[in-house]
């Protein structure tokens, strides 16, 4: 964003949440796929509202199981699923739920490298079969989504024995040279050092990793958390959510 597009938003976001009496720290369990847009936003919002955030980030069903496990938090970031699960076990305050961002699914491969052609569904259905190897996150909810895209191509059992299932996001796979392919959201591939976007899928075998906010109803600081996930949803936070390859949810 250009100076005057960053000043706007900075306007537009401190107005968003009203100054704590004091300042807390708000323990926040993240999707990888929202780290690029924390990272941006979140000094942010700890200068508008004088709160610290504590970022715990890994893949959404990573995250879950830790809360179920019993970490303490404040805010969860998951996919939908995910978060109304948390909130049926009691862990969530349903009526805070609200849906933040989503990305859509993605293909990365190494900084410097010559990008394959995914412009048309053909042209996808080549890059994925000439692959020596394609990642995706073996935890997230990517996985569902590129199995589903795969059986739509029609290539399911020919690019299994290429598929690695990674415990890091694709794109970083890429980036250290694990696989040629990564199949992310395009968040996690923006925010990569040593990858590069190559571009969402075709629309047609397009599917979206959508992230939604919920507080929980054992925080000691619910109307921080409250106001973290109004920051995250304000119109201002719009242009922030674009420039790290998500749309507003």
């Amino acid at each position: 964003m250009n100076a005057r597009l960053i000043i706007a938003a900075l306007v537009g976001l401190s107005s968003a949440v009203a100054l704590p009496a004091r300042a807390d720290d708000i323990a926040v369990f993240s999707s990888t796929a929202l780290r690029a847009v924390l990272r941006e936003l979140g000094p942010q919002f700890e200068k508008a509202t004088g709160n610290k955030l504590v970022l715990t980030i890994g893949p959404a069903a990573v995250m879950k199981s830790k809360i179920d496990e019993g970490a303490a938090f404040d805010v969860a970031i998951v996919t939908p699923p995910l978060l109304e699960g948390l909130a049926a076990a009691g862990k969530v305050d349903r009526a805070t739920s609200a849906v933040i961002a989503r990305s859509g699914l993605s293909v990365s491969v190494r900084a410097g490298a010559s990008k394959p052609d995914i412009s048309s569904a053909e042209a996808l259905k080549q890059t994925l079969l000439t692959a020596k190897s394609i990642g995706l996150n073996g935890q997230g909810a990517t996985r569902a989504s590129a199995e589903a895209m795969f059986a739509k191509l029609g290539i399911a059992q020919e690019v299994k024995p290429k598929i690695k299932l990674l415990t890091t996001s694709a794109p970083a796979a890429v980036a250290q040279g694990e696989v040629e392919l990564g199949l992310s959201p395009a968040s996690e591939a923006l925010e990569a050092a040593g990858a590069q976007l190559v571009g969402m899928v075709p629309t047609d075998y397009r599917s979206y990793l959508v992230l939604s906010g919920g507080v929980s109803t054992a925080s000691k600081h619910p109307d921080a958390a409250k106001a973290l996930i109004k920051f995250l949803t304000a119109p201002a936070a719009q242009p922030v959510l674009r420039e790290k390859g998500m749309e507003p949810g």
